[in-house]
């Protein structure tokens, strides 16, 4: 979405969701504003997210559903395959695939 993300992510081996999420703002920050001077972008990321606990196969995939959805309802695209940064093309093998995603089981 351009002003939010989704993710379903596991319980990490070491660390915390609140961790994970922590790094994933700090390596994206620094990479589309390595600058730290006055041209720097501004903040983009909100303090906290919301989360969620998914308990069981048929949440994990409404929730699934629920993202890959999600730009469709915001009339971004047409077909869920066409919205880049989705794992739907992962999902339903259509598409392109953008981006390297564990598949949730």
């Amino acid at each position: 979405m351009p002003e939010h993300v989704h993710l379903l992510i596991s319980e990490p081996v070491q660390g915390t969701p609140s961790i994970i999420v922590k790094m994933l703002k700090q390596r994206v920050s620094h990479r589309l504003s390595p600058d730290p001077g006055p041209n720097r972008l501004p903040q983009f990321w909100q303090r906290r997210f919301y989360d969620f606990n998914v308990w069981s196969r048929g949440k994990k995939i409404e929730k699934l559903a629920y993202m890959h959805a999600n730009p469709l309802k915001r009339k971004l695209v047409e077909d869920p395959k066409d919205w880049p940064w989705s794992s739907y093309a992962l999902y339903q093998g259509r598409g392109e695939i953008l981006l390297e995603i564990d598949p949730v089981d």
